[in-house]
């Protein structure tokens, strides 16, 4: 695909597709939506174009639709919102706090386990349903040059101004046709392949982009799950990569909390996981201890005080779900003993490895 305005690209066979803030919008099955949005980018129009793609949303959303006014609000006031705005706009409801408390979420760490345990500095990293873009900040960060994708394009638009500006990102859905991509060191997928299908077909697309595949945070079907999607049975994904390095999901977080290697497991072992994960690629070495090359901020990052603690220091979820879903197996304590602020020195190691402190975006 190659620009032809600064708003909009062309792809092999000549059609136009909006690219607003540099975010190509080639979802199928959204001819429609796209061809309008390009109509009113063309005609000097980007508040109205961006207010059309913010409303999409995707197949699996039962949530309500954010209105017209508040997306025309969103666009205008953003270099001012912080990101819990921005989704408070948006009406992402808990998928909002799901977001904002991602840094956190052990599920997130298991994912910075399960890449940093078998690391192999890559250079170029590529993402399939990004979200926001919580693990392209990561790598970002260390100097990676990261390519991210997703259905929902709002996600990547608030990727682009609140969480991982640097990115390049497209919206497109996982079944389609890809355009070409090049190659990468790295290929991901957290916490959301379960929602895809047909899952054969896109892992072949994710292996063909090269490099190590590092698959997280997978639901398991036969565990009652708190989300919704396409789980499968722990059998299932090592039947769709045979190659592959297992893990429990919960193995993975104890594993950066402790500062140790991840142990793998078979599939007959993981029957009973809530949730496992996979690594499969040329030449992959057993796990290395997941001692803080992405299990930590970098160096002298500024930190904050876990906003899940509240004013008394005792940690105050954000609904009764998400305490539900994530409490059992938080690293951080009940009550919060670090300060307010502080930088990543050796004082803070611990607090940031527990996530008692965070490193959050500057507009969080």
């Amino acid at each position: 695909m190659t620009p032809d305005s600064p708003h909009s690209l062309r792809d092999a066979a000549g059609r136009r597709w909006p690219a607003p803030d540099g975010i190509p919008f080639l979802r199928a099955g959204r001819e429609a939506l796209a061809a309008e949005a390009l109509a009113r980018l063309d005609a000097g129009d980007r508040e109205g174009a961006l207010v059309l793609l913010l409303a999409d949303q995707d197949d699996w959303w039962r949530g309500p639709t954010a209105g017209p006014e508040a997306l025309r609000e969103l666009v205008r006031q953003q270099a001012r919102l912080s990101l819990r705005e921005a989704m408070t706009l948006l009406a992402w409801g808990p998928v909002a706090d799901y977001f904002a408390h991602r840094w956190s979420d052990p599920t997130f760490l298991a994912g910075l386990a399960l890449v940093e345990a078998h690391w192999t500095a890559p250079r170029r990293a590529f993402e399939l349903a990004c979200g926001i873009g919580h693990h392209l900040r990561e790598l970002a960060r260390r100097g990676v040059a990261v390519t991210g994708t997703d259905v929902v394009f709002a996600k990547l638009w608030v990727a682009r101004h609140w969480v991982c500006p640097e990115a390049s990102l497209l919206c497109l859905d996982a079944a389609q046709d890809w355009p070409a991509l090049g190659r990468f060191d790295l290929v991901a997928c957290h916490d959301a392949f379960y929602f895809l299908e047909p899952k054969a077909p896109i892992l072949e697309k994710l292996r063909g982009l090269g490099g190590l595949l590092a698959i997280g945070h997978v639901h398991n079907r036969d565990w009652a799950n708190f989300s919704a999607g396409a789980a499968v049975t722990a059998d299932a994904m090592a039947a769709l990569l045979p190659d592959a390095v297992l893990y429990d999901d919960a193995e993975l977080t104890r594993a950066l909390a402790e500062s140790r290697a991840p142990r793998p497991a078979p599939a007959e072992v993981l029957r009973g996981a809530e949730a496992f994960a996979a690594v499969a690629g040329p030449g992959l070495a057993p796990a290395m201890p997941v001692a803080g090359l992405l299990a930590l901020p970098p160096a002298g990052a500024p930190l904050r005080r876990n906003p899940l603690y509240g004013e008394d220091g005792h940690i105050a979820w954000p609904s009764e779900r998400y305490g539900r879903e994530y409490g059992a197996r938080a690293t951080y304590p009940p009550r919060a003993a670090a300060p307010a602020r502080a930088v990543l020195e050796a004082a803070t190691v611990e607090a940031a490895r527990r996530r008692e402190l965070l490193d959050l975006p500057e507009r969080w």
